[in-house]
């Protein structure tokens, strides 16, 4: 099945807005589209209150017009809430739909890159030419309200929902920029941009960054690697930021680097599923450094972590996020969406990082969002990212 590392709500797109997010990169691409009815084996569930609610709602509620519709919604979202799991999300049709697109790195958005590290979503940076840039947003706003709504303490899915709309139409952020508040009405757009980018830093050190994990990530990596790693001397790996996405390309990934033995596994209902060293190996022997940070989650962690335990590279950075479980699409009959949670993941040598993290053989902090190396904007260097400073420090010709 292809089943995605939900994004942990750590950076995104907005473009991401699954951004990235929203605008954002969300984590993933296409899920495998799985009917829920029968699918597993269920314990006896009551629903008798739940139906008798929705009659006297039905017959009794004091206004008439009830969108039976909505109160269905209302009533899924009800069971997902009582699970107590940020990474099971019920999506309506329409906010489905809209994900559906982000899976491929496209979507209607503003295009911007979010942290989730804070309190507030923090923008890290814009895709350029996108609605978000030419509004005038900037690395280091953080985004208090979409519309009316408070949005502190949301997840990047949640962020996707609000953000993402239809072209064309409108979306109302208020930006808390240091001690000033501002306001910026953004009309959303189609976007599309590679989850990779590349860069030659250093002395002839290839730097490849990985927005998030989705449906068209594992060719566009073997890609970069295939026109990249000739006449490079290293590499630099930059997971900073990236949310996660499907778990198939992060297997594809691992692969790039490592010729044998385990990637990761997964444990379900169904037992466990250990992962194995596929056969496109396009860098099993160039140095390499990778660099992670507080945004760093899920399929993001699965590479890096399993980069680590492989010993086939060092990271640099900070503590990882921590999000060790999957997460699959059901499709229900109206066409919204269960966004479940279904497993749980394990790294090579057995370990969990949920709620924990990855910690980097290297720890490096970065002072200031803005001083992260914008590989879209090559040209104003690096000279303040101690991460990859850091990262090239330990690297031949770095």
């Amino acid at each position: 099945m292809n089943l995605r590392v939900a994004l942990r709500g750590g950076a995104i797109v907005l473009i991401l807005v699954v951004g990235f997010v929203a605008g954002l990169y969300v984590d993933q691409a296409y899920p495998e589209y799985v009917p829920y009815i029968g699918h597993r084996s269920t314990s006896r569930i009551d629903l008798t209150q739940v139906q008798e609610a929705a009659r006297l709602i039905q017959a009794d509620y004091v206004d008439s017009n009830v969108d039976p519709k909505k109160l269905s919604h209302g009533t899924v979202q009800g069971l997902v809430s009582s699970l107590g799991d940020p990474y099971t999300i019920y999506f309506d049709p329409e906010q489905y739909k809209r994900l559906q697109q982000s899976y491929q790195g496209k979507y209607t958005g503003i295009g911007i890159y979010l942290s989730f590290s804070t309190g507030y979503p923090a923008v890290t940076g814009t895709v350029p030419g996108s609605p978000a840039a030419l509004a005038g947003l900037k690395s280091g706003d953080q985004i208090v309200k979409v519309g009316d709504k408070d949005i502190k303490g949301v997840t990047a899915d949640q962020a996707t929902a609000l953000i993402q709309g239809p072209e064309g139409t409108k979306v109302m952020l208020t930006i808390l920029r240091g001690s000033e508040t501002l306001t910026f009405t953004i009309t959303r757009a189609q976007i599309q941009v590679p989850t990779v980018r590349s860069a030659t830093v250093g002395n002839h050190v290839l730097y490849v960054r990985i927005y998030q994990f989705a449906s068209n990530t594992s060719t566009e990596f073997s890609a970069t690697l295939k026109n990249g790693l000739p006449g490079s001397t290293a590499m630099v790996l930059d997971l900073r930021g990236d949310p996660g996405g499907f778990i198939s390309a992060a297997d594809d990934v691992i692969t790039q680097f490592v010729t044998s033995g385990e990637t990761f596994e997964t444990h379900g209902r169904g037992g466990v599923n250990r992962h194995q060293v596929g056969s496109q190996h396009g860098a099993p022997t160039v140095p390499l450094v990778v660099l992670v940070d507080a945004n760093s989650a899920s399929a993001a962690e699965i590479v890096a972590g399993s980069l680590q335990v492989h010993q086939r590279a060092k990271l640099v950075g900070t503590t990882t996020f921590g999000k060790g479980s999957v997460q699959e699409d059901f499709v229900l009959s109206d066409g919204s969406d269960l966004h479940l949670t279904v497993e749980r993941w394990f790294l090579p040598n057995g370990q969990t990082i949920d709620h924990k993290g990855l910690t980097p053989d290297v720890t490096v902090t970065i002072a200031n969002p803005t001083d992260v190396f914008d590989v879209a904007q090559p040209s104003q260097g690096y000279a303040r990212d101690a991460q990859l400073n850091a990262a090239l420090g330990l690297l031949p010709g770095g």
